[in-house]
């Protein structure tokens, strides 16, 4: 991709994502993720219906008269996207593929993050870390993010997540907001993503596309895994054959919806053939 061409997709990306972040999400952004704590911001007579406990005494001693403590919310956050990159998000059946819808995502959240002059930071990993880019705060930072995910070319075609969390801990010891995209298509991570949910505010965004859930009848399909090139071929034309497809990718979607619930995270999933507005303002609403 030449330089023009990537500028055009970080610029096209920008329009339309910032504008869904100002006009629908700074709002529930900002009700949906807490600040660290409550900070002192000054004090004032005390007025009947403040509670005892935020009373200054040291200044009420001194004025003669009762004074409280009155304090604001720490908004200041550091939010961290973990975006898997892996082989399997270089497709889609209909609409984009996975990774485009990603970067958009990715964009929207970066973008209410900057809107709430959040820092924003974010590792690219397949079955390894192919990028980590610490947080920052600001429009040029924001669009070097979206810049890096829509240009890179990872090494790794596998999916390890448990790699990822780990440089995560690794790189961020404070509270942070860290939001996991993926297609989850991974396992042996649960004691990682439970270590990182009870230190951290992780949410997990589950990216799916039609394919995942249920076969077409189309005849003979075949489909090729993406990330281990192992190549199989289904008579989609049989029902039987189609059923026991999407038995086994319900299984394995409970399974994961299980897995998340034990982890104490929040999840959303969001389709390449869906809009994702709707999930991510339920998100919100349900943080709120």
């Amino acid at each position: 991709m030449d330089t023009a061409e990537l500028i055009q997709r970080v610029r096209r990306v920008e329009i339309k994502t910032r504008g869904l972040s100002d006009r629908i999400f700074s709002g529930e952004y900002h009700s949906a993720f807490k600040g660290r704590g409550m900070a002192f911001s000054e004090n004032r007579a005390y007025q009947h219906g403040d509670e005892i406990r935020t009373i200054d005494w040291n200044v009420t001693a001194r004025m003669g008269t009762p004074y409280v403590k009155v304090f604001d919310e720490e908004r200041e956050l550091t939010v961290f996207l973990l975006l898997d990159v892996s082989a399997s998000g270089a497709w889609g059946s209909q609409g984009g593929s996975k990774r485009e819808l990603m970067t958009e995502l990715a964009a929207v959240l970066a973008f209410s993050a900057m809107g709430n002059n959040d820092k924003v930071g974010a590792i690219f990993f397949s079955d390894r870390i192919e990028r980590y880019i610490p947080p920052k705060k600001g429009r040029f930072h924001v669009l070097r993010i979206i810049r890096e995910a829509i240009e890179i070319e990872p090494v790794g075609r596998g999916t390890c997540i448990s790699e990822a969390l780990t440089h995560f801990l690794q790189a961020m010891k404070k509270r942070t907001i860290c939001f996991l995209m993926s297609d989850f298509r991974d396992e042996g991570f649960e004691d990682v993503l439970k270590r990182a949910a009870r230190r951290h505010d992780l949410v997990a965004l589950r990216i799916e596309d039609p394919l995942d859930r249920e076969l077409p009848a189309v005849g003979w399909m075949e489909a090729v895994d993406p990330e281990t090139g192992e190549q199989r071929w289904f008579h989609t034309s049989l029902r039987r054959v189609r059923q026991r497809y999407a038995a086994r990718e319900a299984e394995r979607e409970a399974a994961l919806r299980s897995m998340l619930i034990r982890s104490g995270v929040d999840a959303a999933v969001l389709r390449t053939d869906r809009p994702y507005v709707q999930p991510l303002m339920q998100l919100f609403d349900r943080r709120g």
